[in-house]
């Protein structure tokens, strides 16, 4: 069960107000009494001193303001103890008292409260209690004076009565303002639990808002900077995450790549050696048959030569991925590269019996590296009469728009299934194995082909069309 902050510090304080009030009632019921009859005892021991060193009209003149201001009643008499003086009607009555008390013959009526040898002051009972000083001056004339005990009492009860009623009254109002006190105070502690709350939910938007330059405001502000930097550095840290995710997966993207090119590599090497190492057996072996001779070194130079372009694609493929291999940037004519490349395919287009168009300007100009634009041509040019199929023709265009130029190299023949039209760009990929092991295809020119335009800063790509495929590339113009 929540334990409120708020209602603790408010009933913690009003608990100790109403100690308080308890503790001050207790000792104004206790010892108030006392306290104001010894301060009346201290009154009437004035009044004695007073009366005892007056000397002059002046100094009884003050004696009797003195005794009027405090509502004493007094009375003189002689050495023979006849009344001699008063300022009161009770007078003469005091005296004949007094005779009594001298000769203390109202012990059971009186009780000594103090006493030197000069005065005594005793509790005096007639009808009404009386706190009463008597004793001889230094002039040999007897002084008695008196205050009533019950005029103390009544004021004691109704100071008491009074103290009640402010007491109470001043609890409800003290309780109200500790209350709204105590809401004050504890207002920014509730917003900073929930802060905290909002926090720990990794709710980084929370923000503590009182403000305030005592401690709870510089505590605010404290988690504010803390929300902050702990929003910056989860930021970081999942960053730090998928960068780290993403670097597992590109690792464990080219360990595959490693190994499929290590299987790729062993088995289109692995081939030509067995068939070399086969046939150059069977030379060895043969009779002196010239044309099963010139067969079995036709078949061993094939594979040889098939080798050799293989390992050459290879270390072309290494420095271009390497970067190892510069651009040698230059402004060239696209369309005289082109028709060179056609040009030095004439014999097998002849042989495949295509049909070649192309559609480019005379005089058109981009920027590259030429000798690798011109590998890029080939890779293309050769993979379209590698998979010609169809009508056979193949259409090779060029279209420039805002100083770009994009070449595109068509040729009829079945397409290329959708979800590997991403995958031909990987090293070793072949969509149809057999077929491309009939022209002695090794599954790297289009890689080449993706790192040369990556190394250009343009694109590459394929789509399908109902009749055929298409290849494209870009290149800049200005």
């Amino acid at each position: 069960m929540k334990r409120s902050l708020k209602k603790r510090i408010a009933f913690m304080f009003i608990a100790i107000i109403v100690v308080t009030l308890l503790a001050i009632g207790f000792f104004h019921y206790a010892l108030l009494e006392r306290f104001y009859t010894d301060n009346k005892q201290k009154i009437l021991i004035e009044s004695y001193e007073r009366i005892n060193e007056s000397n002059s009209s002046e100094d009884v003149e003050a004696f009797m303001t003195y005794c009027s201001q405090n509502g004493l009643v007094f009375a003189l008499a002689d050495e023979m103890l006849r009344f001699a003086g008063t300022n009161s009607q009770d007078g003469e009555n005091m005296v004949n008292r007094l005779f009594g008390s001298v000769m203390n013959m109202e012990k059971d009526s009186t009780k000594i409260r103090y006493q030197t040898e000069d005065y005594q002051v005793i509790y005096f009972t007639d009808d009404v209690e009386y706190l009463q000083l008597f004793g001889q001056l230094d002039n040999g004339y007897y002084y008695v004076v008196r205050y009533p005990i019950d005029t103390i009492k009544d004021a004691v009860y109704i100071s008491l009565q009074f103290y009640i009623m402010i007491g109470c009254v001043m609890l409800a109002a003290s309780a109200l303002i500790i209350w709204k006190i105590t809401s004050k105070l504890t207002g920014p502690v509730e917003e900073l639990s929930a802060l905290s709350k909002r926090m720990a939910e990794l709710d980084f938007e929370a923000e503590y808002t009182s403000g305030g330059e005592d401690e709870i405001g510089q505590l605010g502000a404290n988690f504010n900077t803390m929300s902050k930097n702990l929003e910056r550095a989860i930021s970081e840290l999942k960053s730090a995450n998928i960068q780290l995710e993403k670097d597992i997966k590109e690792k464990e993207e080219i360990d595959e790549m490693r190994q499929e090119f290590l299987s790729n590599v062993s088995h289109d090497l692995k081939t030509p050696i067995t068939l070399i190492q086969g046939y150059a057996e069977g030379l060895k072996e043969m009779s002196q048959d010239a044309e099963s001779r010139d067969f079995y070194c036709d078949v061993i130079i094939d594979e040889a030569q098939r080798m050799n372009r293989l390992v050459r694609q290879l270390l072309s493929l290494s420095q271009l991925e390497s970067g190892q291999n510069r651009l040698d940037m230059e402004r060239f004519n696209l369309a005289e590269l082109i028709k060179g490349v056609v040009n030095a395919s004439d014999i097998i287009i002849k042989e495949k019996g295509a049909t070649v168009m192309t559609d480019c300007p005379d005089d058109l100009y981009v920027w590259g590296d030429e000798l690798m634009i011109e590998e890029v041509i080939t890779n293309y040019f050769s993979n379209a009469l590698n998979h010609l199929s169809g009508e056979k023709k193949i259409h090779i265009s060029c279209v420039e728009k805002d100083g770009t130029v994009t070449v595109t190299v068509f040729n009829t023949g079945e397409p290329i299934p959708e979800d590997e039209l991403d995958k031909i760009w990987d090293k070793f990929y072949k969509v149809d194995k057999a077929r491309t092991r009939q022209y002695g295809g090794s599954g790297i020119g289009l890689s080449i082909v993706k790192a040369i335009m990556d190394q250009h800063m343009q694109k590459c790509w394929a789509e399908n069309y109902q009749n055929g495929v298409a290849f494209k590339f870009t290149l800049s113009s200005r």
